[in-house]
């Protein structure tokens, strides 16, 4: 029986499925399985409405479809075809910005020193406080439109600059207006344990009170996020806080994730592992014991490698241990405006293949159906499987090889998101 479809993306150079192929089942991928992308040479991709209806070999996926009148037919000869990238790890609504801190970093000062005088978090936090919900929403959908343009057509996002009950609420009603304005799918972090406020200065159990008691009751309550988050770290928030945060979190249905030994090493891995948190993320100071059980837990290990250069630490978090530990790895931006200022997962790439020299399989691999998974969306996005949304980028290359190879440039011509066009050319345009 022949199948309609009203898009085709034929002929592509490589089509990078991603599709398990029985390698997994319906999972992550971890080890030696993070380099199966399923290539096909001379592949294509149909679609009917927001669905993937035929994957294959240009011939075969040709004699299996009936288009429909006035299909949208792309040739994607010389190019890479691949499933749209997703971006498991952003702060993406905030006011304000920080390029000061470039210059005080320069200078030698760390993270938690320029944090514990007023700046940092606490800078973005007033300027966010001072900013109506307007604003947000506007500058949120022009980064929105950047990410897409360099290939990105799923993000997380989460709060973080309010650090009051009415302020975290005005972040995430922020973000729940996005969709009605973007076509890119979002899912929205509860972040409310993102720094100490000034009000709670010398009171951080205090503060931690208000997030369990009152910030968690009203988010759920008007179904403002998926997930609960915490910053567990030195000077942040303990263990003990974030275990009681995550545990609320959960109590009222939030999924668990965690911002984990980042800066010290604080036993986060563990944390996360013991809450079963679905992601733990930055983990530049995970120890062996921590990577391990997380396999063993099966939380995902999102990356962050953008962060590490903007801090200028000199380091990465060691993505090769985690996946010999058997760890699911994601990369994703963290994009935000003091400690990651990038949109783009493209340069996320190269900083995997350069930082934490991966292989480039296990660079795509990160950056879609483990980052889909890292935030619970595995089943839908990530690979270009039929049933799955019709998420699909092109990019201007001739081998996957060269995905995290090219530096500087946004490679992506061809962004379809919910079997629209929504970028063509590089360019933004109308679904």
């Amino acid at each position: 029986m022949r199948i309609r479809a009203n898009l085709l993306v034929e002929n592509a150079n490589e089509l990078l499925t991603l599709a398990d192929g029985g390698v997994v089942s319906g999972g992550p991928r971890t080890g030696q399985a993070m380099r199966e992308l399923g290539v096909v040479e001379g592949g294509s991709v149909a679609a009917l409405a927001d669905r993937i209806v035929a994957v294959g070999r240009a011939d075969e996926v040709r004699a299996r479809v009936d288009l429909v009148p006035d299909a949208h037919i792309i040739n994607a000869t010389g190019k890479v075809v691949l499933p749209g990238l997703v971006d498991p790890h952003t702060h993406l609504v905030f006011a304000g910005s920080r390029e000061h801190e470039f210059i005080q970093r320069a200078e030698g000062r760390s993270y938690m020193d320029i944090l514990a005088s007023g700046g940092g978090i606490l800078s973005t936090v007033r300027a966010t406080r001072a900013a109506p919900a307007s604003e947000l929403v506007d500058l949120a959908l022009r980064r929105l439109d950047v990410m897409l343009c360099h290939g990105t057509t799923t993000v997380e996002i989460k709060s973080g600059y309010g650090l009051s009950v009415d302020e975290e609420l005005k972040c995430l009603r922020a973000i729940r207006e996005l969709p009605a304005h973007h076509p890119m799918d979002i899912v929205a972090t509860f972040l409310g344990a993102h720094a100490v406020p000034p009000e709670y200065r010398g009171d951080p159990d205090g503060y931690v009170f208000c997030v369990i008691e009152e910030m968690i009751p009203r988010v759920t309550e008007e179904g403002l996020a998926e997930f609960c988050d915490a910053f567990c770290e030195d000077g942040v928030f303990s263990i003990d806080q974030s275990r009681r945060i995550l545990e609320a979190g959960k109590a009222f249905g939030l999924a668990a994730r965690l911002h984990a030994d980042e800066i010290t090493p604080m036993g986060g891995a563990e944390l996360a592992a013991e809450i079963e948190a679905v992601s733990a993320d930055h983990l530049l100071c995970a120890s062996s014991q921590g990577m391990r059980r997380m396999a063993e837990a099966g939380v995902v290990t999102t990356l962050l490698p953008a962060t590490s250069f903007t801090l200028m630490v000199g380091r990465y978090a060691d993505a090769r241990a985690f996946i010999d530990a058997g760890c699911a790895v994601a990369l994703a931006t963290d994009f935000n405006p003091g400690t990651s200022p990038t949109l783009s997962m493209q340069f996320v790439m190269n900083l995997a293949a350069l930082g934490m020299r991966l292989h480039p399989a296990e660079i795509i691999c990160a950056c879609t159906i483990n980052a889909a998974h890292a935030i619970g969306r595995g089943h839908e996005v990530g690979s270009l499987e039929v049933g799955k949304l019709a998420d699909i980028v092109i990019a201007e290359v001739d081998t996957h090889l060269k995905l995290p190879y090219q530096l500087g440039t946004n490679i992506v011509d061809t962004v379809i998101k919910r079997g629209q066009l929504v970028v063509s050319g590089g360019r933004r345009i109308a679904p």
